[in-house]
C-alpha cells in the first residue's frame, strides 16, 4: 500500500509539474525548462499510468494536447481534433511504432511520408468557397484561440486559393520564424531592454497571439502547410502525399524537404541525413514525422488518446547542455554596444564544442539570474548563436558572482567606465538597455561596420571576411568602407598579404567593382544606421530618391514616413550629423556607389506612375492578384500608405490604420467597384 501511495504521490506531481510547464509554454511563450526535460517528464508520467491505469484520470496532461485558449482572442471550435503525436527517441523505439503499425494493418510494407517537426505554433486555415475565413491556434486540440488577423499578415499564407477548390475546408500548417529572423529580433529587443525569446518556437508564438495584427505583420514570420485537415464539397486524393501535392497547386506552401518513403529503411535513412545536415535548415527542427501515406489505412489505425497511431515525431538527439560559466566578458559591437558574453567550461552540444555563449545584455543577465560561476543550461540550434537559457540555481555554492557589467569594464582619468578597445567613455543613453562607446573612430565599431558592409544582404563583396577587414585596417590599407572603392590603387601591397595572389587580389577587386552597381537599399543598409534592418531600409529605398534626400530629410518628414517612429527618426538624424559618416558618403558619391530610386513606371502603360494600396477584403479577386493587375498596368503596388500613394482602395473589413493615414495626407480613397472601373478604363 506504501508503494501504490507513493506511486499516486509521484503522478500527480508530475501532473502538476508538467500543467506549469504547459502553461509557460503555451500561453505565456516564456518555458523554464528545456523541451529534451519536458520530453522526460512526459515519458515517466505516461510509462507510471501504463504501469498502473487505475491512476490514469480523464483530466491527465497524457490525455489533452496543448494548453486552454487565451479567451481574450475568442475561440474557435475545431470540427475535428488537432491531435498531438507520440514520440520516438531511439531507432528501437521507431521500429516498435512500425511493427505495431503493420501488425494493426495486417500488411508488411506500406508507404510512409516524412516530413521536418518544425518548432513553431500549430495552426488550422480554414477556407469557405476559396477565401480564408478563420486561423486558430491548436489550443487544446479541441478548442483554439482566433488569431486569423495576425495570420492573414503572414505573406505564406493565401487569403484566397484556387476557385478548384473544395467548397469548404481545412488547411493545418505550422507558422514559424526562421533562424535567422528570430536572431534578428533578440538583438533588437535586447537593445531594447526588452526580454529576449528562448527559441523560435516561442518567438513564433508571441509574435502570432498578438492582440495587436500590426506587431506580427513587423516580423518575418513563415508556414509550412503539413496537412489537410478536412474538405467538403469536392473529391481529394486518398494519399497524403497527394493531398500535399494538391494543396500545393491550390497555392499552399508545402515544405519540399518532405519525402515519400517505401520502407523503414528509408526512414532511418531520411532521419540520418537530417540529423546530420540540421544545421543548414533555415528554420528550427527538433526532429522527423512520420507518417502512414494512405489515407483510408489512416482511418483504419486511428488514435489512442490524443496521439494518432498512424504517426510519430522521431526526435534529433538533444542540442541543449549543462556546463560551468566561468567568467562573463565584454566585446563591442558594430554601433558600439557593449555585449556581455559567457565564457565557459567546454561542453558538446549536437555534436560541436562551445566554448562560448551569447548572453544578451546586463538587464537580461538579471532577469534571468546568471551568475559567474554558475552551472547553466547552453542551447544551440541551426545557426543561431549558442546562447545561455538560463542557471542551474539548484547546484548553487555561495561562490558565485553577482554581474555588474559597468565593474568589469576599465576606468579612465576621470574614473568613468571606458570602451575595453579603445578607452573612450561608456555610456548608457535614457531608457536603453544597452552601454555604448562614445567613439565612432573605435576600431571595433569600424571593423564590424566593415563586415555588414560588405554581407550578403548590403553589398555583397565576396572575399572580404572578419580575416581579411581586421588585416586590411591593421595595415591601414583602409579606414573605413567606403575606402574599399580606392584600394585598387594600392594593389601591390594587397598582394603582400597572407593567401592573397594575383587570382584571388583580381577576384576581390572585381567584386568590388561589380557592387557598385547596388540598389538604394542595400547601400542604405549597408551603411550601419542604427535601427535601420533590412525592412527598414526598404522603406526608406521606397521614400527618397537618393542618399542626399534621405540625409536632408528633417524629422518631421522622417515620422511622416509609415513605420518610422521618433526613434528611428532620431537615429537617422544622428547619423547624417556626425562628420565621420558624411565622409564615408562622400567617398562613396566619388567612387560612383550613388544609386538613384527609380521609378517603377512602364513607358507607354497607363498606370505608369500611379501608386496603389489596398485594404481590407476584395471580393472580385484576391490582393496579390489585384496587385498583379496594377503592375501589369504599369502601376505600383505597396503595402502602406505614404505621401506617394495615389489611391487607397477600401474593400470589406478594411484596417484602421491605413485609412487613418489616408485621411492625415490626404490620399483618394476608391471602393472596389471604382478599382474596377479604373482598370477597366485604363485597359481600352
Amino acid at each position: 500500500m506504501d508503494e501504490l501511495n507513493q506511486v499516486k504521490e509521484r503522478i500527480n506531481r508530475l501532473k502538476e509539474q508538467i500543467n506549469h510547464h504547459n502553461y509557460r509554454y503555451h500561453v505565456l511563450d516564456s518555458p523554464e525548462i528545456s523541451d529534451t526535460e519536458y520530453d522526460q517528464l512526459v515519458r515517466e508520467l505516461k510509462q507510471l499510468e501504463e504501469k498502473y491505469p487505475q491512476f490514469l484520470t480523464p483530466d491527465s496532461p497524457t490525455q489533452r494536447v496543448g494548453a486552454a485558449p487565451v479567451e481574450a482572442f475568442g475561440v474557435v471550435e475545431h470540427p475535428y481534433p488537432l491531435l498531438s503525436l507520440g514520440n520516438a527517441f531511439s531507432g528501437e523505439e521507431l521500429a516498435n511504432w512500425y511493427t505495431r503499425t503493420a501488425r494493426m494493418l495486417g500488411e508488411e510494407h506500406f508507404d510512409l511520408v516524412g516530413e521536418h517537426k518544425i518548432d513553431g505554433l500549430a495552426v488550422a486555415l480554414t477556407y469557405v468557397d476559396g477565401r480564408l475565413v478563420t486561423g486558430a491556434t491548436r489550443g487544446d486540440g479541441f478548442r483554439g484561440e482566433n488569431i486569423t488577423q495576425n495570420l492573414r499578415t503572414i505573406r505564406s499564407v493565401p487569403l484566397s486559393v484556387s476557385r478548384d477548390a473544395p467548397s469548404r475546408f481545412e488547411a493545418r500548417g505550422e507558422v514559424f520564424l526562421p533562424v535567422a529572423g528570430f536572431q534578428r529580433l533578440n538583438q533588437e529587443r535586447a537593445q531594447e531592454g526588452q526580454p529576449t525569446f528562448a527559441n523560435p518556437r516561442n518567438a513564433a508564438a508571441g509574435s502570432v497571439r498578438q492582440l495587436d495584427p500590426r506587431i506580427t505583420a513587423r516580423r518575418p514570420l513563415d508556414i509550412y502547410i503539413y496537412m489537410l485537415g478536412y474538405a467538403e464539397g469536392r473529391a481529394i486524393p486518398d494519399t497524403h502525399w497527394e493531398r500535399l501535392e494538391y494543396l500545393k497547386s491550390l497555392g499552399f506552401k508545402v515544405n519540399p524537404k518532405n519525402a515519400l518513403l517505401k520502407s523503414i529503411e528509408e526512414v532511418a535513412d531520411y532521419y540520418q541525413r537530417w540529423v546530420n545536415n540540421r544545421e543548414s535548415l533555415p528554420y528550427e527542427a527538433d526532429g522527423i514525422v512520420v507518417k502512414v501515406n494512405s489515407v483510408s489505412r489512416q482511418d483504419v489505425l486511428g488514435s489512442v488518446g490524443h496521439e494518432p497511431r498512424w504517426a510519430i515525431a522521431y526526435k534529433f538527439p538533444a542540442v541543449e547542455g549543462t556546463t560551468q560559466l566561468k567568467e562573463i566578458a565584454i566585446s563591442v559591437g558594430r554601433t558600439g554596444t557593449m555585449n556581455p558574453y559567457a565564457i565557459l567550461e567546454p561542453v558538446r552540444v549536437g555534436g560541436v564544442t562551445l566554448k562560448q555563449a551569447a548572453l544578451h545584455n546586463e538587464d537580461d543577465i538579471r532577469r534571468k539570474d546568471i551568475r559567474e560561476g554558475d552551472w547553466v543550461t547552453v542551447r544551440r540550434a541551426g545557426e543561431v548563436i549558442p546562447e545561455v537559457v538560463g542557471p542551474i540555481v539548484s547546484k548553487r555554492t555561495g561562490q558565485e558572482k553577482v554581474y555588474s557589467l559597468v565593474d568589469k569594464l576599465p576606468k579612465n582619468k576621470e574614473g568613468h567606465p571606458a570602451c575595453p578597445v579603445c578607452g573612450a567613455e561608456v555610456v548608457r543613453p535614457e531608457g536603453e538597455a544597452m552601454y555604448y562607446c562614445t567613439s565612432t573612430a573605435c576600431p571595433a565599431q569600424v571593423q564590424h561596420g566593415i563586415e555588414l558592409f560588405v554581407s550578403r544582404g548590403a553589398m555583397d563583396i565576396r572575399g572580404i571576411g572578419e580575416s581579411l577587414s581586421a588585416t586590411l585596417l591593421a595595415g591601414s590599407l583602409i579606414h573605413d568602407a567606403a575606402d574599399l572603392y580606392s584600394i585598387k590603387e594600392k594593389r601591390d601591397e594587397l598582394l603582400q598579404l597572407d593567401k592573397m595572389g594575383e587570382k584571388s587580389v583580381d577576384n576581390l577587386l572585381a567584386a568590388i567593382e561589380t557592387s557598385k552597381d547596388r540598389p538604394l537599399v542595400r547601400v542604405i543598409l549597408a551603411l550601419g544606421i542604427r535601427h535601420v534592418g533590412g525592412e527598414m531600409a526598404q522603406v526608406l529605398a521606397d521614400e527618397f530618391t537618393d542618399l542626399d534626400d534621405l540625409k536632408n530629410a528633417s524629422r518631421e518628414r522622417l515620422m511622416e514616413v509609415e513605420g518610422i517612429g521618433p526613434k528611428i527618426a532620431d537615429s537617422i538624424i544622428k547619423f547624417f550629423a556626425q562628420p565621420e559618416n558624411l565622409k564615408i558618403i562622400e567617398k562613396l558619391r566619388k567612387a560612383g556607389v550613388w544609386p538613384r530610386r527609380t521609378p517603377t513606371e512602364a513607358a507607354g502603360l497607363p498606370l505608369a506612375g500611379m501608386e496603389f494600396v489596398i485594404t481590407g477584403r476584395l471580393d472580385s479577386f484576391s490582393r496579390e492578384v489585384a496587385q498583379e493587375q496594377v503592375k501589369a498596368l504599369g502601376g505600383t503596388a505597396k503595402d502602406n500608405v505614404t505621401r506617394n500613394t495615389s489611391y487607397l482602395v477600401v474593400g470589406e473589413d478594411p484596417g484602421g490604420s491605413k485609412l487613418n493615414r489616408a485621411r492625415t495626407l490626404g490620399t483618394r480613397q476608391i471602393t472596389e467597384e471604382e478599382f474596377l472601373a479604373l482598370l477597366e478604363e485604363k485597359r481600352r
